[in-house]
């Protein structure tokens, strides 16, 4: 009886993944049209050396792009060979990684709209909060 319930499920979640790919293929295309619409060196502009502003500014802006793990970390070198600020950097990767403005819509439609807020909301929060404290640490070390 279990083994019918696990193929029923198992049938259940492949339909829910096949009629939801048009969504998750445009959540694809809007974050890669971001990332070549918006130059590098715009991001040097923005921070302006306050450790709080600068974390809010990185959540933000890496709220907005999405993107993987992997390429976080070259932005990142990015950013600092430029001159922006540990906090910023390490904001921004944090909130790359884990809050996703774009994927919001499909997120809503898949887990939930309060979830989908929620977790969001919470991501960006901790964005900043884990930038501030991670170069607070270092600067006492």
């Amino acid at each position: 009886m279990n083994i019918e319930k696990l193929k029923q499920s198992i049938i259940k979640a492949a339909k829910a993944l096949y009629n939801n790919l048009p969504v998750i293929f445009g959540v694809v295309l809007l974050v890669s049209l971001a990332n070549s619409l918006i130059p590098k060196e715009a991001y040097a502009l923005i921070f302006s050396k306050n450790v709080l502003l600068d974390s809010i500014a990185g959540s933000a802006i890496g709220s907005i792009l999405l993107g993987h793990p992997i390429t976080s970390y070259i932005l990142g070198g990015e950013f600092l060979s430029q001159g922006v600020s540990l906090t910023a950097v390490t904001a921004f990767i944090v909130a790359w990684v884990t809050v996703g403005v774009v994927q919001l819509p499909a997120e809503s439609m898949l887990l939930g709209k309060r979830f989908a807020i929620a977790r969001n909301i919470t991501a960006f929060i901790f964005a900043i909060v884990v930038a501030v404290i991670t170069v607070g640490v270092l600067n006492l070390l």
